[in-house]
């Protein structure tokens, strides 16, 4: 790569793709391009083919996913099998069509078994049954790490699988319908707070455990898989260090300064009792996590209160 190599970032207005795109910009790269969802539905394959003719991008992330919380997830497997589906096939098939040199595919570790032994490693792909509340999402990116694993095999192009553990920073969804565990969290605090340190009440029982990753970490490993000729197709990304949702809520209601008292809803769902990444190949490789969980979570809540 060099640093007017013209770099496409799908979805870089998303928490991923615009962490990507700040990373980038950092160390010099100028020709980055992106397209809102107005200007560009990558799910419709015709206008992804028009886009990728005209403006022949050398290099491809996918930062582009229709993704959402267990509630979200639970209520639309079809919608998210089938648009994540979309959107990748299109991106996939379109690099191959017209050349692109690098392809950066972005999952997540969803796609590991239910049950997998911990800490989950690359080799445990397709080794077991799927958490059943994500399925959906989760089978749409196996099916894209699969494309991108034939692609290297069949025709040696350097398409790569990053799968991130959970992600969180600035640009995250914080909406209580469709976000993740964190940025709902950080929500419910803060409005408790501001409401009169008013009870906040949490999904399932907080004792699964999770581990955690600053968006601008997972930006980093990126580049790292752009600027440096991966061994593997596949890599997992994460701190290698979790902890309880109870933990998490207690951090965080320290963060954001709730007072009030903290309730548990055990009828509600758990997930998966342990997501934990084994990151030791791309560890080994050279790259590794960087922003600590509290200063993570600090830096987060400043930018939420500001937007």
């Amino acid at each position: 790569m060099n640093k007017a190599s013209k770099i496409y970032i799908a979805g870089h207005r998303g928490m991923v793709g615009s962490a990507v795109w700040r990373a980038l910009e950092q160390l010099g790269y100028t020709n980055l391009i992106g397209r809102t969802s107005t200007e560009l539905d990558l799910r419709n394959q015709e206008a992804v083919a028009q886009f990728f003719k005209k403006e022949q991008p050398e290099i491809v992330v996918d930062a582009a996913a229709r993704v959402g919380g267990i509630l979200a997830n639970q209520k639309d497997q079809y919608g998210f099998l089938m648009e994540n589906m979309r959107i990748q096939n299109n991106l996939i098939q379109e690099s191959v069509t017209q050349g692109v040199d690098k392809f950066i595919f972005l999952g997540s570790s969803c796609i590991y078994p239910k049950m997998a032994p911990q800490p989950l490693k690359e080799e445990y792909l397709l080794t077991g049954p799927l958490e059943p509340t994500n399925e959906g999402y989760a089978i749409a990116k196996i099916s894209g790490v699969k494309l991108c694993q034939a692609l290297r095999e069949q025709k040696g192009k350097y398409f790569v699988s990053l799968m991130p553990t959970n992600l969180y920073g600035p640009n995250d969804n914080f909406d209580l319908e469709s976000s993740h565990v964190m940025p709902a969290m950080m929500r419910k605090f803060h409005e408790a707070k501001i409401n009169g340190n008013t009870p906040v009440k949490l999904w399932g029982s907080g004792t699964p455990l999770r581990e955690f990753l600053h968006v601008d970490d997972m930006a980093k490993a990126v580049v790292f898989a752009l600027e440096n000729e991966l061994p593997g197709h596949l890599y997992n990304v994460g701190t290698g260090v979790d902890l309880s949702i109870k933990e998490l809520a207690l951090l965080i209601q320290k963060i954001v300064g709730h007072e009030g008292e903290l309730l548990w809803d055990a009828d509600k769902p758990d997930g998966t009792p342990r997501k934990l990444m084994d990151v030791s190949q791309l560890k080994s490789l050279g790259w590794e996590a960087t922003i600590p969980l509290e200063e993570g979570i600090r830096k987060t809540y400043d930018w939420f209160r500001k937007n």
